[in-house]
């Protein structure tokens, strides 16, 4: 393809250049002999608008349309002359628009608040108009002889303050039609913009202006596809800036919905056969936005593709087309290469578009129909005649069409057995559910029962045609594939229950119907694992992690994760953070569950992940009740809490949907008082803290509840106080701790609190673990203790192996590894270092490799149970039974079974 030309020393072959290539370029030069001298001196900075005198209103057109004119002819010299890129060209004529608009209104407003004041709310705040560009515009991507499509509202009713008041709507419906008519109006001096208000509710036939509250309720009740594309370029282009951002932060639900939304591409399908229609009615092969290959198929192919995910992915919001790819690449949405295609594609017919309109300022999208016409912009554009430009355009526009055909491809559906199609067709009252049998489900009666019940509940009855068309197509894919699981009937029942909790959500079924990929991972994934299947029911947005066949990374992304949880505002109502908390909570640990599935991560990355979004759950909500206990019964000068976790927390290797063992500790001087209206004492201020804790952490939201909390293993067990003081809590390890709990706290860590009292916690941690210990005593009462703990609560048999009870299983290396360090810390205090058994089998004797081996083997099982909400019961496969060898071999004192009454202190 050929660039634009370069530009040349000699000014006066630049100005015959330019003329030929614009007939609005030479009428201004002829008109104004002084333009000719501003452009010999233009160095790109902007051109200002002339102001407009308050005491002749009858000026004001003619200065803007002067102004406009001078402005078109000067970005039409930079642009034949390369002085100004595509983007710059376009952000110019999209400023040029602003600024005319801008100067317009405020002329008006001014004007209009001599004789009717100024508009103000019912507490006497001032109201203003809120102008919405649209379209390319709003995207700042404004083509030369573009109209501007605009939307007008005001944020509250009210009434003016003058001597004639107005209430709100009737002020500036007459404010504005006299502003529309200042820019559109033709006269002696041509046009200022060309305004376009179709955009607004019900179009022409609706109110020219409208209050937000009225526009929120449009977009809520009657809202269609289209007017999402066009408000996704939208921005405030003049009037009230702020109450314009406040309204399109609200609209953002409607133009982008929370989950992946594929019937996004209904809509682009529905808007393009709409157009061809009107290209194919009009013979209007030959415009270049609508016509085939045309700019609109690359304006609805990117939007569509933020759109699909534009809820879930922030970056993705933006108005203007070259920005949104740039995004999509880096949200992986499109390749850098193809992204780079499109682009230039996009630049060929952008600039082929202005050079079309810059010959006499007309908004036309079609090729000169003169030939003379048609060489002028072929030599403005460098090339040797029309021919040449022509052969580029077409390959333009085949390779446009192209991609935008990919996109709204039909469906590559999986096709299924001819059977399963008479079958499905003849549901609920016919059909012969034996076909199922031959699909592989063992109990057809059973599947043939839930798949006629689903059928003729109200869900599926409800839908609309299309919708049900895309149902049915999805079921009748997910019940021949389901019936390839290891179990068929446990499947279809997760996902026939997945499909009950989104019918109602088109979004999904369309996802499902447009990606056979993702549908086949959706029944892969819920046959595996009980725990996604339930929690993406009972939670549909998990279903876009789910589906999302980008997959790909190390699981969830913890600084992501934080920086989430730090946005979340908590004003005092614990309601919606506390959502908002339990969604990002589901989100990530669904990533990291997919990526262990998926074997992206291995079971202690996973683990790890876990352990460490717990973590982070837990000190924003620490951090949330301290604000409500301050507030509520002030500061504890000198006071300090912690929360210390203990087993699979404290080590870091949390599984899926485990609990939390917690224990709470506090340091405060003896005459502590908080210094609120109701003030505590120490001990009631930390037992209330701890409380309201457990139960943030407990409580069910709409997105599920955080996590359940054991406090067990706080002194005294269940006997003893919800919090303890850190002298009471050190003097009890020091005096009365049994071993066992020594044992535990080598699996234990600060996890939430005041930093002070975390160290010393961890300086405590370290005496107790350092005392020295008579060694025999300690092997003896720890193999007493395991072996007590073996025959209450080993479920081993002959042919399963209690991942975590029995002989050679996770809890006899902990209790090993425990062992070693309550014996050599004392002379080797780098076992204090860490927590996790990975960590600590690593300091043992000798060559651990094997035995790092089978402890991960172990723990991947155990995940993966976890993941289908399975007892940690495996089948003693040679593989299972190789690693218990392993860790048998070395905890031969686990192997025997003394017969003991207690275990020692």
């Amino acid at each position: 393809m050929s660039s634009v030309a370069d530009p040349v020393t000699d000014f006066e072959t630049n100005v015959q250049r330019v003329r030929a290539a614009s007939d609005l370029f030479g009428s201004v030069l002829d008109r104004d002999p002084e333009f000719i001298e501003r452009l010999r001196a233009d160095d790109g900075s902007d051109w200002p608008v002339p102001p407009l005198p308050a005491d002749d209103s009858k000026a004001w057109p003619r200065l803007l349309r002067q102004h406009r004119k001078q402005q078109s002819a000067r970005i039409i010299w930079r642009d034949v002359l390369g002085m100004d890129t595509l983007p710059e060209t376009m952000q110019r004529i999209s400023n040029l628009a602003d600024v005319c608009m801008q100067a317009g209104l405020a002329a008006i407003q001014a004007d209009f608040e001599l004789r009717h004041g100024v508009v103000r709310d019912a507490q006497g705040h001032r109201i203003d108009p809120v102008i919405f560009g649209l379209g390319k515009l709003g995207g700042g991507e404004l083509n030369f002889s573009s109209d501007v499509d605009l939307v007008i509202g005001f944020e509250e009713h009210g009434e003016s303050d003058g001597p004639r008041p107005l209430a709100a709507e009737t002020y500036f419906t007459r404010l504005c039609q006299q502003w529309i008519k200042l820019l559109d109006e033709v006269t002696v001096d041509g046009f200022c913009h060309r305004v376009d208000m179709r955009l607004r509710p019900y179009g022409n036939s609706g109110r020219l202006v409208w209050s937000f509250a009225a526009m929120e309720l449009y977009f809520q009740s009657e809202g269609r596809d289209w007017e999402r594309y066009a408000w996704q370029k939208a921005r405030v282009v003049a009037g009230d800036v702020a109450a314009g951002a406040r309204f399109l932060n609200t609209l953002r639900p409607f133009v982008y919905r929370r989950y992946l939304d594929f019937t996004a591409l209904d809509g682009v399908r529905e808007m393009k056969a709409s157009i061809q229609a009107e290209v194919a009615r009009n013979d209007r092969q030959s415009d270049i936005k609508r016509g085939p290959g045309g700019i609109r198929e690359i304006e609805f192919l990117v939007q569509a593709l933020q759109l699909i995910r534009g809820g879930r992915d922030a970056s993705l919001r933006t108005p203007s087309l070259l920005k949104a790819l740039d995004a999509l690449v880096a949200a992986g949405e499109l390749t850098a290469e193809n992204a780079d295609q499109l682009r230039e594609l996009y630049r060929f017919l952008r600039v082929l578009e202005n050079r079309i309109q810059m010959l006499r300022d007309e908004q036309t999208h079609d090729v000169p129909a003169a030939a003379s016409d048609r060489e002028r912009v072929a030599i403005g554009l460098g090339y040797a005649n029309w021919d040449a430009l022509r052969a580029d355009l077409d390959v333009v526009r085949t390779a446009v069409q192209q991609e935008f055909n990919a996109l709204l491809a039909p469906r590559k559906a999986q096709a299924v057995a001819g059977s399963l199609q008479d079958y499905w067709r003849a549901l609920p009252d016919h059909g012969d559910g034996a076909v199922l049998q031959s699909l592989g489900y063992a109990d057809a009666l059973a599947a043939d029962t839930a798949l006629r019940d689903l059928l003729r509940g109200p869900g599926v009855r409800q839908l609309s045609p299309t919708a049900r068309a895309r149902f049915d197509r999805v079921m009748q894919v997910m019940v021949e594939d389901a019936g390839r699981a290891d179990a068929p009937l446990v499947t279809l029942k997760r996902l026939i229950s997945l499909l009950q909790a989104i019918l109602r959500r088109s979004a999904y079924i369309a996802l499902l119907d447009e990606q056979p990929a993702a549908l086949k991972r959706l029944v892969q994934v819920v046959g595996e694992s009980a725990l996604m299947a339930e929690r993406v029911s009972l939670h549909p947005l998990l279903l876009d992690e789910l589906l999302d066949t980008r997959a790909a990374g190390s699981g969830m992304q913890l600084q992501a994760v934080e920086l989430g949880i730090d946005e979340i505002v908590f004003d005092g109502d614990p309601d919606l953070p506390l959502r908002q908390l339990n969604e990002i909570r589901q989100t990530a640990s669904f990533r990291a569950a997919l990526a262990f599935r998926d074997g992206r991560i291995d079971a202690h990355t996973a683990a790890r992940q876990l352990a460490d979004l717990a973590q982070l759950c837990l000190v924003a909500v620490f951090r949330w009740v301290r604000t409500e206990m301050q507030d509520a019964h002030g500061a504890l000068p000198g006071a300090e809490f912690v929360a210390i976790g203990y087993g699979s927390l404290g080590a870091r290797e949390l599984n899926f949907g485990s609990d939390l063992d917690l224990v709470f500790l506090y340091d405060a001087p003896a005459d502590a008082v908080s210094t609120g209206p109701r003030p505590l004492d120490a001990a009631r201020y930390f037992a209330r803290l701890a409380q309201k804790l457990v139960a943030y952490l407990a409580v069910q939201t709409a997105a599920g509840h955080l996590f359940e909390v054991d406090m067990r293993l706080r002194p005294d067990g269940a006997k003893g106080l919800l919090v303890s003081s850190f002298s009471a809590y050190a003097q009890y390890q020091r005096e009365r701790a049994w071993t066992w709990e020594h044992q535990a706290l080598v699996r234990s860590r600060p996890i939430a609190g005041d930093a002070q009292l975390c160290e010393r916690f961890t300086q405590l941690r370290a005496e107790i673990l350092s005392r020295p210990r008579d060694v025999q005593g300690l092997h003896d009462e720890i193999a007493q203790m395991r072996a007590r703990m073996r025959k209450e609560l080993d479920r081993s048999s002959a042919s399963l192996l209690d991942l975590k009870q029995g002989r050679g299983a996770l809890v006899d290396l902990e209790f090993h590894l425990q062992q070693q360090v309550l014996e050599h810390a004392a002379k080797a205090p780098q076992w204090l270092d860490d927590t996790g058994n990975l960590e600590l089998l690593q300091r043992l004797d000798g060559d651990t490799d094997a035995l790092r081996s089978a402890y991960l083997a172990l723990l991947d099982q155990g995940l993966r149970c976890g993941l289908d909400r399975r007892p940690r019961l495996v089948p003693r496969t040679p593989a299972i039974e190789a690693s218990a060898a392993v860790i048998s071999a070395r905890t031969p004192a686990f192997a025997a079974d003394p017969s003991v009454s207690s275990a020692g202190r």
